[in-house]
């Protein structure tokens, strides 16, 4: 792997903002080109090419440079079957007894309503559809993506320890883009937590706790699909201190 403190000091006095108009930079263009990718060839992703990945995730800021991630790599594909297989059947678990979108099972709702006390994000009606696809088979989990990189993080870590996290994922996901690689942010690995032999075999013991995983490996096609993104109204407080609404 090249010296990166090498490579940053050369490279920090070559560095000049564009002028107006000017094309999109090497930078830029790998953050527009990313993409979710659901399709993935069976080859395994070199171990130098993970590592690079890794590097970037570690080259994350976070408050008080306290680094509050541990990046795991599983590249068992009898493993990652066993995690999906374990994923799917908690989805169908939490399906019986919270299920409160299927027709003719909205008396669920008041049991639903009372978790989603406690784990709001996570029972939005979004990631619950997902949920429920996944539990009837109709939705896969790490898309049969070669390699699996589950994140932890430490709760113990000042300010937003899950932004510095989820700033590492972006990381390394933009750098596996600009490999060649294909990424999918996967975040229902979390139903994992409820089963004691992968809180052991991820070390998932206090302060650490599952915040995510990234799904790593060479695409299958070209996923050039991408998904419209709003336009949101920003208020921009000029240097006269006046207020302006720009889209």
């Amino acid at each position: 792997m090249p010296d990166l403190d090498e490579n940053i000091v050369a490279q920090e006095t070559k560095l000049k903002p564009p002028e107006p108009g000017a094309p999109y930079n090497a930078v830029e263009d790998v953050i527009y080109r990313r993409r979710s990718v659901r399709f993935y060839q069976k080859k395994q992703v070199p171990e130098y090419l993970v590592r690079r990945v890794l590097e970037a995730g570690r080259y994350a800021p976070s408050a008080g440079n306290a680094q509050p991630w541990k990046f795991i790599v599983v590249q068992d594909p009898k493993m990652i079957q066993e995690m999906t297989d374990d994923v799917v059947s908690m989805c169908r678990l939490l399906m019986k007894g919270l299920d409160y979108i299927t027709p003719g099972k909205q008396w669920r709702r008041g049991l639903a309503k009372l978790t989603q006390h406690t784990r709001t994000n996570e029972f939005h009606p979004i990631p619950f559809g997902a949920m429920k696809l996944i539990a009837e088979g109709k939705l896969g989990v790490w898309h049969g993506a070669p390699t699996v990189i589950p994140i932890l993080v430490d709760r113990r870590a000042p300010g937003k320890p899950m932004i510095d996290v989820g700033i590492a994922g972006q990381n390394m996901v933009l750098a596996a883009n600009s490999l060649g690689l294909a990424t999918c942010w996967v975040s229902f690995i979390t139903p994992l937590e409820y089963y004691p032999k992968w809180r052991k075999r991820f070390g998932m013991r206090y302060p650490y706790k599952l915040a995510s995983s990234i799904a790593l490996g060479f695409p299958k096609g070209n996923p050039d699909g991408q998904v419209k993104r709003e336009t949101q109204a920003v208020d921009w407080y000029t240097e006269n201190g006046t207020m302006k609404v720009v889209y």
